[in-house]
């Protein structure tokens, strides 16, 4: 997984600008043609009867890049695309469609500019072909500035929405937060990087080739909240597209639509009521769960914010919520607050107190656990491993309550996990993903319970053999994941951990 670096080095010369002046003539069309290909490195043709322009926005690289554009629909496609950079820099291209003013350029009935703070709705249907190969990323890219327009690169916010992506790619910044909006969950990343300016993205967990009326208010509202966007800035242009390291022949956007409008002013204003019984539901060492019973408002709500000691950590659009990252223990408040869609926010709950159950830190016990890898593949679709829990005790050891801990980074949303055999019996064992906050390298495990049976002075369980995949089969990368080893023969493994009751006996957790 390496760090994606924003686009527009372009506008640095004015060859550069000459460049793209040239390419708008070039790229452009016959009024008669339904459908035209764009081999042009900064070519731009319009769709829609002006309502959305494609550009092929090459501005990494020189590589031979074509398109085929309906100008009718403003579906598109890669007839031609064979990019070949390391997934440790920037993309060499982001073919893509816009609304809006992009770089002084506006496309017609765009609606926009819009002043973040009188934004009313912002939705938008977002339709892909995708490929197995490559590596790419199937995102929105919104940009904020302090003025309604601009023909330079924009002062405020560059908000990015993945709905998908391969190849080990991963937005710039670091992972800070999980957020459940619109229905669907969203790992949240925050730079700046290399670029200078505020990025924020949000990673669609589990991945997706469509959206339909997604709610990129509510997703704009929450990088507001966080004190990512100003809410004095504008809403100046939204394009949806594929940032493009490898490959990219054959992807594809087979619609794309992005209506926005200000708030009707004298609209709804009434909050929502607090919500009620707000309790814990259980925690671990590293979350705390939590639920409540649901807020009333006179038009409906739409989602509860989650606060913990005041700071708000997340938001869902149901009653239960997870908070994961947390040190073990250790006593946490939280409150939580209802939304309608007006914006409006009820008062908060109750405070309620959680304390997290011991463990984390290094362990202690007789126990320890042996690895080696049995997939040397990184970026498969399978993470594979052989276990064996050693009894280093003086006396026999109880294996009734034994939790094997092995963590890794994904962002997958469903997984599935199997036993392929095992000396002690596969149905002696249990085994599942958690997620796990989000510690570098570590924001998931594979958790695999011994269910009963002793262990012996000085002897192993032998060979315990298990894999994982996501539920959709699609790649993962195991380059930067905490407990992934190279050993092909047995060996200490002091990054997976061993518990019991919740106490952490071997390795050192992440």
């Amino acid at each position: 997984m390496t760090g994606r670096h924003p686009r527009r080095a372009l506008a640095a010369t004015a060859a550069g600008i000459l460049l793209a002046g040239l390419a708008l003539f070039t790229g452009a069309v016959p009024a008669a043609a339904a459908s035209v290909t764009d081999c042009t490195q900064w070519g731009t043709t319009e769709t829609q009867g002006g309502t959305y322009t494609y550009q092929q926005n090459e501005w990494n690289s020189s590589a031979r890049q074509c398109a085929s554009v309906d100008t009718a629909t403003g579906a598109w496609k890669l007839t031609e695309a064979n990019f070949s950079l390391t997934t440790a820099g920037p993309p060499a291209t982001y073919p893509s469609s816009y609304k809006g003013c992009h770089w002084g350029v506006c496309t017609a009935k765009s609606g926009l500019p819009i002043r973040v703070s009188e934004l009313g709705s912002a939705r938008s249907t977002f339709d892909t072909t995708q490929v197995a190969s490559g590596a790419w990323n199937a995102s929105y890219d919104l940009w904020f500035n302090s003025t309604p327009t601009t023909d330079d690169q924009p002062d405020g916010t560059e908000v990015m929405i993945w709905i998908n992506h391969r190849g080990g790619v991963q937005p710039i910044g670091s992972r800070t937060a999980t957020v459940t909006a619109d229905g669907r969950t969203w790992d949240v990343w925050t730079g700046p990087g290399a670029s200078g300016w505020k990025v924020i993205s949000y990673v669609l967990q589990g991945g997706a080739t469509a959206v339909t009326d997604l709610n990129v208010k509510r997703l704009v509202d929450d990088a507001t909240a966080r004190g990512q966007i100003n809410p004095a800035h504008y809403l100046i242009d939204a394009e949806a597209g594929f940032e493009i390291w490898q490959g990219g022949q054959g992807l594809g956007v087979n619609s794309f639509s992005f209506d926005a409008s200000k708030g009707s002013g004298g609209g709804d204003t009434t909050p929502p009521t607090a919500p009620r019984n707000l309790r814990s539901t259980g925690a671990s060492s590293s979350s705390a769960s939590l639920a409540w019973d649901p807020a009333t408002d006179d038009v409906g709500v739409t989602s509860y914010d989650v606060y913990r000691g005041g700071t708000r950590v997340g938001s869902t659009g149901g009653t239960t919520y997870t908070d994961t990252g947390l040190t073990a223990s250790t006593a946490y408040s939280y409150t939580v607050r209802a939304l309608d869609a007006a914006g409006n926010a009820s008062p908060p709950t109750g405070p309620v107190s959680v304390t997290t159950e011991p463990g984390g830190g290094t362990g202690t016990g007789n126990l320890k656990v042996q690895y080696k890898t049995s997939d040397t593949g990184l970026t498969d679709n399978a993470i594979g491993m052989n276990l064996k829990v050693v009894n280093t005790g003086s006396s026999a050891q109880s294996l009734k309550d034994v939790e094997i801990r092995y963590w890794f980074d994904d962002s997958a949303s469903s997984y599935t996990t199997w036993c392929d055999w095992a000396q002690i019996g596969c149905s002696n064992l249990t085994h599942s993903v958690s997620t796990n906050g989000t510690a570098t390298g570590a924001n998931r495990y594979l958790k695999v319970n011994v269910t009963g049976g002793t262990l012996a002075a000085g002897a192993s369980t032998g060979d315990i053999q298990l894999r994982l995949h996501r539920s959709d089969w699609s790649n993962l990368n195991e380059a930067d994941d905490y407990s992934h080893g190279t050993a092909s023969a047995y060996a200490d493994a002091p990054k997976i951990g061993v518990y019991s009751g919740g106490q952490l006996l071997w390795g050192t957790a992440p």
